[in-house]
């Protein structure tokens, strides 16, 4: 496997946010949360096909380059300051910089 290959058994990933989902009526755990709509790039920056929905932890905005937690129980504590809530995907980091080790 390749690097930036998409699997599904994705525990952390590189992805840039591509949009604002608005929701009006949502999940009482949720209120106040944004949810954020990404899409996973290589560590190159290239976009690559899986897309997301990821609740923000950290107000990322529309172009930034984010850290997607997915793995239960740490996104759903990231997100939301509460362990157990239902979430599949937390931006739990804005990115500067990747550097990557020329070979």
């Amino acid at each position: 496997m390749s690097i930036g290959q998409s699997i599904n058994w994705k525990k952390m990933l590189l992805a840039r946010v591509i949009g604002n989902v608005v929701a009006t009526h949502k999940n009482q755990r949720y209120e106040g949360s944004r949810i954020m709509l990404c899409r996973q790039i290589t560590p190159e920056g290239e976009d690559m096909d899986y897309t997301c929905l990821a609740l923000d932890s950290v107000d990322s905005g529309e172009g930034d380059i984010v850290i997607i937690a997915q793995e239960g129980w740490s996104a759903s504590t990231a997100a939301t300051g509460k362990p157990g809530a239902a979430i599949d995907s937390a931006i739990v980091g804005v990115v500067d910089r990747v550097d990557l080790n020329p070979e």
